[in-house]
């Protein structure tokens, strides 16, 4: 009889066990209690000229078989477009300070062709340039983030090339503009006072940056009054706070009616070691739960930086720009390391979800950041080949994330539970909210944990909510990549949701990003 009962009593212990570990996560949101906008550009895209990123991947020239409008690819333009891309950085990164824009304006056949240094010393046909870059950034709909060359050129070199962007039609860079097809004034948005400089923009100390920085703030100038241009200095690849204390120093301290700034620059991408070599497929379920660890730095590095931004610029006006993140992974085999071409997988979804989920939630400082690379290149929306072209899960991810440009960040309350493996400890859930112009209430929650699905309860006050509709990024396994062959592996589709006393039930799957809208 003792032995029956301890039997029965172990049975209730491990059909309890598996019950109490899996209870539903709960969240919480008060719809009329919203916080900093999620400004639209920290959606922002990256396109340097390397590898296959822009030739290949948007330029294909004009008397190429593969579909394109005056050069440029037709298939890329009409995924892009449904990103609603709100910026894009172009020519680099590092090559931005070997770039010399005159080399790439004017007739393609007069046009030099020059090893490319920075990446492989491929040949750099300069068959996209200025020009093709606007109709570009035209033709997706985006706008302009210009990286000027402070390495290796002048303050009247990009004072120039500001000038043939920006100055009217009757002007002496304004007829050279329109003897090159484009009459009206380009908009530039944004315009990056070098790259890199501590590193590969010309290994500069702080004060020797600060020097440079001051003279182009000062005379590079855009005469488009349509659109403002942000100028974004250099700031740090790291938690080193050296280059943030001088640049902000120097805002603080010597800026006057001459000059301005609008952002300080961050990079930061998840390798876990250098030179990056951990696979972009076939990994494990340590290596999956490791990678993303890495990534969650993000958080420390926006911290650490913002509060010294805060000691110079407590009204937040200098924007902390991320303009460069996102996974970089041993290249794909057989192909030339110098390209940064790397497949895409579940992981680099989730990884992509973790970053805008921390920028959101520091909206008020974090208003713009570029997420490397748009087209073939490291965390890539899109893979082509020749005529052949595939959507990322990454691709997908921001294309989920569309409802959230420009609202209003909600604040969550939730216990996000733990995720373990191999002395590797992550949240088991990632969640953000946010409300839309239009009054909706949007939510993006990750499970993180490739083997388990979370059970998710949202109590919702503020608002009548009446049904919830959205979609689920999944995938067989969290290495699971989409290829030309096999397109659709890692795609979004609907998932189920229901509203039933003021409260959002929806089961997640394992390793997986949803995001749904609630609806009266």
């Amino acid at each position: 009889m003792r032995l029956m009962n301890i039997g029965i009593a172990l049975t209730a212990l491990a059909l309890a066990g598996p019950a109490l570990a899996d209870a539903p996560v709960a969240l919480s949101l008060d719809a009329t209690k919203t916080e900093a906008r999620i400004d639209r550009h920290i959606f922002g895209q990256f396109a340097e000229d390397l590898g296959t990123g822009v030739y290949g991947g948007i330029w294909v020239g004009k008397d190429s078989p593969i579909p394109n409008v005056r050069g440029i690819r037709k298939d890329v333009v009409a995924a892009l477009k449904a990103l609603h891309v709100p910026v894009v950085r172009w020519p680099g990164g590092c090559y931005a300070d070997e770039y010399h824009w005159q080399d790439g304006i004017g007739p393609t056949a007069a046009r030099k062709a020059l090893p490319n240094h920075a990446w492989g010393n491929v040949l750099e046909t300069n068959a996209f340039g200025t020009d093709e870059f606007m109709d570009f950034v035209d033709q997706i709909g985006s706008e302009a983030y210009i990286s000027a060359n402070v390495g290796s050129g002048t303050v009247k070199e990009a004072a120039d090339w500001m000038a043939y962007m920006t100055m009217p039609a009757d002007s002496y860079w304004g007829k050279l503009r329109t003897a090159n097809g484009h009459a009206a004034p380009y908009k530039v948005s944004m315009l990056g006072i070098g790259n890199e400089s501590w590193d590969c923009g010309g290994h500069m100390s702080p004060a020797e940056y600060t020097s440079q920085l001051k003279l182009y703030g000062r005379f590079v100038h855009n005469y488009n009054n349509d659109m403002p241009t942000q100028v974004i200095a250099v700031g740090p690849g790291g938690l080193e706070t050296d280059y943030t204390e001088a640049v902000m120093q120097t805002y603080k301290k010597n800026r006057n009616w001459s000059w301005d700034m609008h952002g300080l620059s961050l990079h930061s991408y998840t390798w876990m070691a250098w030179p990056p070599s951990w696979k972009a497929t076939g990994f494990g379920e340590k290596e999956y739960a490791e990678f993303l660890k890495d990534t969650l730095k993000m958080e420390q590095l926006i911290e650490t930086h913002s509060a010294v931004m805060n000691k110079y610029d407590p009204e937040k006006r200098v924007s902390l720009v991320v303009d460069e993140w996102g996974s970089w992974l041993a290249p794909t085999p057989g192909s030339n390391p110098s390209f940064l071409q790397q497949q895409n997988s579940m992981r680099d979804a989730v990884l992509a979800a973790f970053n805008i989920n921390i920028f959101a939630r520091h909206a008020d400082r974090v208003r713009h950041t570029n997420i490397a690379q748009m087209i073939n290149v490291l965390q890539a929306m899109i893979l082509t080949d020749r005529d052949k072209m595939v959507l990322t899960p990454t691709y997908h991810v921001f294309k989920m994330y569309v409802p959230f440009q420009d609202a209003a960040f909600v604040p969550l309350s939730y216990k996000a539970g733990t995720y373990k493996v191999n002395g590797v400890s992550l949240p088991r859930i990632d969640a953000i909210a946010a409300k839309a112009k239009d009054g909706k209430i949007w939510i993006a929650v990750t499970n993180v944990d490739p083997n388990r699905p979370a059970d998710i309860d949202l109590a919702i006050a503020g608002m009548p909510a009446g049904k919830a509709v959205g979609e689920t990024l999944t995938a067989p396994k969290f290495d699971a990549v989409n290829t030309f062959d096999a397109p659709d592996t890692v795609v979004p589709k609907p998932v189920g949701a229901a509203i039933a006393g003021g409260k959002l039930h929806m089961t997640l799957a394992p390793a997986s990003v949803t995001v749904v809208s609630l609806v009266p």
